[in-house]
């Protein structure tokens, strides 16, 4: 299948379920919050997809596998060797196409966004994995329509995988230092209206990635919607290269997804986001006066 959507609903792949070149994938990391603040602990998703995922789905650990161990931030991509020999493992490549889903699982805050759905899918078409999709709503909205979940734990034979990375998907520190003076280039800080204000790099517009899609159904709003959110910061521009941050790198691939899923196919994520970005002296922030 050579045009998968890059979001597809649960209808959808209900349909699909048994199609044998289909992989589904289980994304789910846990972030959650202390209560007396400070930054959020990252859990595996793999207990929880043993007790429960959509039949067919495979676990990639974003944590474990699909990050570089190596690097000082907790979230930068691997070597492409390490990733595209753990996809292949998994059994997705060139003659399969992927289909992504998280829980949602931002303890302790409402947010309907699948933003760890959204991240492994980034990756994967960075590395030149194109064929791929995210499941809309997740694994809540599945379940909440009453659509069965399996305990079977899934395996694929090894794929076979030909394709290239695509180097214009992702945006580093120093891309960033230039975007900041080219007015051909949209920051688009993805964190929340408090976090922009708290904190942001000069130059930046904010569209939180929580603010697509409904507490309650997990279903994204009308495209009508989506647009207006991002038209007012220029980032529909087609004459524009937008550039997506946050904090970690996770969360602004919810936003380039769908600028990407609204016909704005130039975007590239801030890997190292405001976790690179904080930490180096040199680097410009604007912070609230509060």
């Amino acid at each position: 299948m050579n045009d998968i959507p890059l979001i597809v609903t649960t209808e959808w792949l209900e349909e699909h379920l048994y199609d044998p070149k289909l992989r589904i994938v289980d994304a789910t990391v846990f972030m959650k919050f202390p209560e007396g603040g400070g930054p959020p602990n990252l859990e595996t998703g793999r207990a929880s997809y043993e007790k429960g995922h959509i039949l067919g789905a495979v676990y990639a650990d974003l944590l474990g596998d699909f990050s570089d161990k190596d690097s000082d931030l907790p979230f930068t991509v691997p070597t492409r060797d390490e990733f595209v020999k753990k996809m292949t493992e998994l059994g997705i490549g060139d003659d399969t196409y992927t289909v992504i889903y998280d829980q949602n699982a931002l303890v302790g805050e409402s947010v309907a966004a699948s933003y760890w759905a959204s991240r492994l899918a980034w990756q994967m078409r960075y590395e030149g994995f194109n064929n791929v999709a995210i499941l809309e709503g997740g694994l809540q909205k599945w379940q909440a329509e009453n659509r069965g979940l399996s305990t079977e734990q899934q395996t694929y034979p090894a794929a076979d995988f030909s394709g290239k990375r695509r180097t214009e998907m992702l945006a580093t520190k120093e891309d960033v230092r230039q975007a900041m003076d080219d007015e051909k280039t949209v920051l688009l800080n993805s964190l929340s209206p408090e976090e922009f204000q708290a904190a942001h790099i000069p130059s930046s517009t904010n569209v939180f990635f929580g603010a697509h899609a409904d507490e309650e159904t997990k279903s994204l709003y009308h495209e009508d919607q989506l647009r207006a959110s991002f038209e007012e910061t220029g980032a529909l521009d087609p004459d524009k290269k937008v550039i997506t941050y946050c904090g970690g790198g996770i969360a602004a691939t919810w936003n380039a997804l769908l600028l990407n899923n609204l016909g704005q196919p130039n975007v590239a994520v801030y890997d190292g986001s405001m976790n690179e970005w904080a930490s180096d002296p040199s680097c410009p922030i604007i912070k609230s006066e509060a």
